[in-house]
């Protein structure tokens, strides 16, 4: 079985991402309110399984123009929601789309933040994938993960958390994030 195979159950297919997209998303899951102590102009950031781009665009707006943000997803299709919102617009320049693998995110640069909402339950295996998003962090880099609750348990919350720790780097607590469960990562 190939590693596209194994993977693609635990993925969000691109063809329901009209459910993350829509406006009153924005009521529960204010994108500027939840990135605005995170994301500032001039900063290298990774919007990690970005979707249709909600989080992207709101990241852009944030660091007004300068800075690098790299919108990763493993589906082609998510990444063909995001170009048409991006083409021709100043966030053209500072959204950089990248489609990963499925065992690899493969950017060679260092970050200041990575954003992972609602996608590390989606990973087969947390330990290496934590340990590329540690890799890619610059020191003292932040990573937010925010997990929904009706998916991700406590005890398997608690299980990520550990590989954090493991890895050796810190956790605080998110910010409050409707239906969810929120953790800042710290890179020391």
């Amino acid at each position: 079985m190939s590693s596209k195979k194994e993977v693609t159950p635990y993925v969000c297919p691109s063809e329901l991402s009209g459910s993350l997209d829509n406006g009153f998303r924005k009521f529960f899951q204010n994108p500027d309110k939840i990135l605005a102590r995170f994301v500032a102009p001039g900063m290298r950031v990774l919007d990690m399984g970005c979707g249709p781009g909600y989080f992207s665009l709101a990241m852009a707006r944030l660091m007004q123009g300068s800075g690098k943000i790299f919108a990763a997803d493993l589906q082609q299709g998510m990444l063909d929601k995001v170009a048409p919102k991006i083409s021709a617009t100043s966030m053209e320049s500072v959204i950089k789309l990248h489609k990963c693998e499925a065992d690899a995110v493969n950017i060679n640069e260092a970050l200041d933040f990575i954003l992972a909402f609602y996608m590390v339950h989606e990973v087969p295996d947390q330990y290496r994938f934590l340990e590329e998003m540690k890799s890619l962090l610059k020191p003292n880099g932040k990573m937010l993960i925010v997990e929904p609750w009706f998916h991700v348990p406590k005890r398997s919350f608690r299980a990520m958390i550990q590989i954090i720790k493991d890895l050796g780097m810190s956790v605080s607590t998110g910010p409050k994030i409707f239906f969810s469960r929120s953790i800042v990562v710290h890179k020391k």
